[in-house]
C-alpha cells in the first residue's frame, strides 16, 4: 500500500499494513527537538503521514481593541487563531494564555450581528487550497482540513462560558443568534474544504469534562446537534468520501450514538483517563474510527518509556484490529513530558510487524 491508501484504508475501517500516527509538540517540546535534531520541521524529519491545512492568510486589519477594557499588559491576540477577535493575556505557566472575550459586554443580540467576523468565506482565502491540497497528495500524504473549535467552543469563547451557558439553557437569542451566525460560516467553509479535496474534515467542540456533559445531553441534542449536522452534510454535498472526524475532550461517551448518526466517521482524542478505547472499539468500532488513546495526563508524563511503548502497543493490537485506529496522544505534548517518552512512541510506531 502507499501511505495513502494505508491510512486511509485504517480511517475506513479496514485492515491497513501499519498503524499511522500524529502528535502535536507544545513549544518547549519543539525547542527540544530542534535543539537535538538541528531540524525545524518535526512532521517532515519524523515522517508524518497526514499534513493539516488552513486558509490562505485574510488581508484584514481588524482592530479589536475597542471590544474591551484595559487590557493587561502582554495581552493578543490568541496564538491559535488572531481572527475571532478573542485575546489572550499572560497565562501563569508556559505557553498558556488567559482567554478574553470580546463579546462579553453584549447586550443585545443585533451587536452579533454587526460584529466584524472573519472573512473565511472570501473568494480570495481560497484561491490556492485546491492546489495545496493537490501539492500535499502529490507527496503521498493525506490532506486534513482543520476547522475543530467548530460552535460551542468558538461562541463560548466569543462570549463568556458564563454568559453563553446562560443565555443557552435558558433560550435567549443571543446564543440562537451566535451559534446561527457561527454554522453560516462553518457550513460554508466545510463545502469548500470538501470541494476543494480534503481527505478529512476536522470538527470538534470540547463540550465534556472529564466526569462527564458540560451540558445535558438533552440540551446538546436540541441546540448544537442539528447545527453540526448541517456542517457536516455541507462537507458530505461537497465531496461524499470526506471523511468526517470530530475532536472533543473529556467523557462524552453519552453522544457518541447521535456523533455517528449525524455522520461523524473518526473519534479524537478517546482519553484514556475517562474513555476506555479499548470499550469504545467494542462498542463502535463497526461505525467509528479513532484517532488518539495514548494518555497525555498518564503514560507520556509519568510512565517509563518501556510503560509507552507497551501501552502503544496495547492499542495498536486492540483499538487497530481490523483497522480504525491513527495512534496519538490525546492532547498536545506539553513540557512535563520526558523527551524519551516521544521517542518511545514513535519506536512503537517504527516497530509494528
Amino acid at each position: 500500500m502507499t501511505n495513502r491508501e494505508n491510512i486511509l484504508s485504517a480511517l475506513r475501517r479496514k485492515q491497513p499494513e501499519k498503524v499511522g500516527f500524529d502528535f502535536v509538540l507544545s513549544p518547549a517540546l519543539l525547542e527540544e527537538f530542534k535543539r537535538r535534531t538541528g531540524r525545524e520541521d518535526y512532521q517532515e524529519y519524523f515522517g508524518f503521514p497526514i499534513r493539516t491545512i488552513e486558509l490562505d492568510p485574510t488581508r484584514l486589519k481588524t482592530d479589536y481593541t475597542g471590544f474591551y477594557d484595559a487590557l493587561p499588559a502582554g495581552t493578543r491576540p490568541l496564538d491559535w487563531n488572531p481572527e475571532w477577535g478573542i485575546m489572550g493575556a499572560p497565562g501563569p505557566t508556559a505557553h498558556f494564555q488567559e482567554m478574553l472575550h470580546p463579546m462579553a459586554k453584549f447586550d443585545s443580540a443585533s451587536q452579533v450581528a454587526q460584529y466584524p467576523w472573519p472573512d473565511f468565506l472570501a473568494d480570495y482565502r481560497w484561491e490556492n487550497l485546491s492546489s495545496r491540497i493537490s501539492s500535499i497528495k502529490s507527496r503521498d500524504l493525506v490532506c486534513a482540513a482543520f476547522m475543530e473549535m467548530t460552535l460551542f467552543e468558538i461562541a463560548w469563547y466569543l462570549r463568556g462560558m458564563d454568559l453563553f451557558m446562560e443565555e443557552l439553557l435558558c433560550g435567549e437569542e443571543m446564543a440562537a443568534v451566535l451559534l446561527d451566525r457561527l454554522t453560516e460560516i462553518r457550513t460554508g467553509m466545510a463545502s469548500r474544504y470538501a470541494s476543494a479535496g480534503a481527505d478529512v474534515l476536522m470538527l470538534g467542540d470540547d463540550v465534556a469534562t472529564q466526569i462527564d456533559m458540560m451540558i445535558s445531553p438533552q440540551l446538546w441534542c436540541q441546540e448544537l446537534k442539528p447545527r453540526l449536522a448541517r456542517v457536516i452534510a455541507a462537507a458530505k454535498a461537497g465531496n461524499p468520501d470526506i471523511l468526517i472526524f470530530y475532536h472533543g475532550d473529556g467523557n462524552m461517551a453519552r453522544i457518541v450514538p447521535d456523533l455517528i448518526e449525524i455522520g461523524v466517521e473518526i473519534l479524537n482524542p478517546v482519553q484514556p483517563e475517562c474513555m476506555d478505547p479499548i470499550e469504545m472499539k467494542r462498542l463502535y468500532g463497526d461505525r467509528l474510527a479513532f484517532w488518539g488513546g495514548v494518555g497525555t495526563q498518564t503514560t507520556l508524563p509519568f510512565g517509563s518509556p518501556d510503560e509507552v511503548r507497551r501501552k502503544c502497543r496495547e492499542l495498536i493490537l486492540t483499538v487497530g484490529a481490523g483497522g480504525g485506529l491513527l495512534l496519538a496522544p490525546t492532547h498536545t505534548i506539553e513540557p512535563d513530558v520526558p523527551w524519551e517518552n516521544v521517542e518511545a512512541f514513535l519506536d512503537s510506531v517504527r516497530q509494528q510487524a
